[in-house]
């Protein structure tokens, strides 16, 4: 048992459950990836001037009829106001537009540009690139598999 730090009590953990926890927490494991794709895509993507998120927002528009705020933000796992604040830059550089929607005057709907389309049309060759890339690096792993399991803790 480690003993106790002069003015923080008794109750400490030893060492090796910080080790524990840093090589078997798999929320760790997965933010360290994630942090570490978004990087790689963001700077795959730099050339577009489009980060990973501003990628998969506008993606998530190209749909044949538009989006309503609510289906965007839960595919994209955000709540309503941080996918508001995302949608602003995108719309001031006319990527996409928010419309009221007929049917509902209290909803809005978010329409992709055909700025917003051309510029998902130049993103594609660099997301698809990036994504062989990451492929390549798990040679061991079923990316359809791995994909499937992480939809099943989302």
């Amino acid at each position: 048992m480690s003993k106790p730090i002069p003015g923080l009590g008794e109750m400490q953990l030893p060492f090796e459950t910080t080790l524990l926890v840093r090589d078997h927490c798999l929320c760790l494991h997965v933010q360290r990836a994630a942090r570490a794709l978004a990087r790689r895509f963001d700077e795959a993507l730099r050339p577009l001037d489009l980060t990973n998120g501003q990628f998969s927002l506008l993606m998530s528009l190209n749909r044949p009829r538009p989006p309503s705020l609510g289906p965007v933000a839960e595919l994209l796992a955000m709540d309503r106001t941080t996918l508001t604040a995302a949608l602003k830059p995108l719309q001031r550089r006319g990527l996409l537009a928010v419309t009221v929607d007929p049917k509902d005057r209290r909803s809005r709907l978010l329409i992709l540009t055909q700025d917003g389309r051309a510029l998902l049309a130049s993103a594609m060759p660099i997301w698809q690139r990036t994504h062989e890339a990451i492929d390549a690096l798990l040679p061991d792993t079923d990316p359809a598999r791995f994909r499937q399991d992480l939809r099943a803790l989302s």
